[in-house]
């Protein structure tokens, strides 16, 4: 009697979660994190390019099969978070890559009824790459790490990605950026963020590429410079109004207390967390940037000698906005009218709007240094 080959579990795996049964799917997806987190934690574990292919083949066509709106949205979510079931940050960056190499490799044979979902998967999971980025605490390697491999495999021409690939992509980035890190991430690291883009945008031959990268990445960027005003705004007035309640209490205060440290965000320590969740996805939270540094990157890769004339057309138009938001020009119709009057109150004109908002763009950076420096020594 000849015996039956045991197939490697990854194989297993990757079969039932193509499995027709929404039941046996569901279960293999349990089976597939906890297989993570075992065979992760392991000194000598870990998986291979190959195995981690074969898994998100499985994945692939879970997705594929599931039907219903809502149901098709959890699974999404609980698929993009089995980044965090692998421990270390080189598997998460192989599952990463997997990833993408499977969604450039399948696109294609994506029918129109199906394409909204694979869209909605590739957002969670670049979500969740940038949450996998916050858990680590934005460390500048990592950053750089993600970085070169998403040009890898979606911006550079050389890329297998398709053009729908390559165009959502663009599109979704700074949005997903800012849900998870707009609280946290200082100017000059949202610049590193989009060093990428400005690379490409310079050096691409396709005038699709350009066309999107300078809509979604640089203009959009100048389309938000006045909520990123009105953010600014916002914690201006608000740590006026912690500084006057502070005067107060202190006034009532029995002197011991004077030397106890206060809480953030209220009695509550975990206050903060929770109410910077329930903006996780809000329309105002953007991401600060110094439009003079943005400008200065953008100039010296589109001014380069190999850079092909239209883009260097295309892209100094965009500088020239990025400059006068240095300077403090922005269109007035643009301002929300609460913000763009607390500009001009009490300040005289340009040079006063600009060293306001270089000087906020600059406390904000050293703020956010400074508190992500205490809890890595915590």
């Amino acid at each position: 009697m000849v015996s039956r080959v045991q197939l490697p579990p990854e194989i297993q795996l990757a079969q039932r979660l193509a499995g027709n049964e929404q039941v046996i799917r569901d279960r293999a997806v349990r089976k597939l994190r906890k297989y993570i987190v075992a065979r992760t934690q392991r000194p000598a574990g870990g998986f291979t390019h190959d195995e981690l292919l074969k898994v998100w083949k499985g994945l692939f066509y879970c997705m594929w099969m599931q039907d219903k709106p809502l149901l098709q949205e959890e699974l999404g979510r609980t698929i993009s978070q089995l980044i965090h079931a692998f421990q270390t940050a080189e598997a998460q960056h192989l599952f990463l890559q997997t990833f993408w190499q499977t969604m450039n490799r399948e696109w294609t044979g994506i029918d129109r009824l199906r394409l909204d979902k694979f869209y909605m998967l590739m957002r969670l999971v670049l979500k969740e790459s940038f949450t996998a980025l916050r858990m680590r605490g934005w460390e500048e390697r990592q950053i750089g790490q993600l970085l070169e491999l998403l040009t890898t495999e979606i911006l550079h021409p050389d890329s297998q990605a398709p053009n729908g690939v390559k165009s959502h992509f663009i599109e979704i980035f700074l949005e997903e950026l800012a849900k998870v890190g707009a609280a946290e991430l200082t100017a000059d690291q949202n610049l590193k963020f989009i060093d990428p883009f400005c690379r490409i945008a310079a050096q691409t031959k396709d005038s699709m590429v350009l066309h999107n990268i300078t809509r979604g990445i640089f203009e959009t960027i100048v389309e938000q410079a006045p909520f990123a005003i009105e953010d600014l705004m916002g914690e201006m007035e608000e740590e006026e109004e912690e500084m006057s309640e502070g005067e107060e209490q202190e006034e009532d205060m029995p002197s011991k207390k004077l030397f106890e440290k206060p809480r953030r965000g209220g009695t509550d320590p975990d206050m903060g967390k929770e109410r910077a969740g329930d903006n996780e996805d809000s329309a105002g939270t953007v991401l600060q940037f110094d439009y003079e540094a943005v400008a200065n990157r953008l100039f010296e890769m589109a001014s380069q000698q190999n850079t092909p004339s239209q883009n260097r057309k295309r892209l100094y138009k965009v500088i020239r906005k990025l400059q006068d938001l240095a300077e403090g020009i922005f269109p007035e119709d643009d301002i929300p009218e609460e913000a763009y009057r607390k500009l001009l109150e009490g300040r005289g004109g340009r040079k006063a709007r600009k060293r306001l908002l270089k000087s906020r763009l600059q406390n904000k950076t050293e703020e956010r240094r400074e508190k992500h420096g205490s809890e890595r020594e915590t």
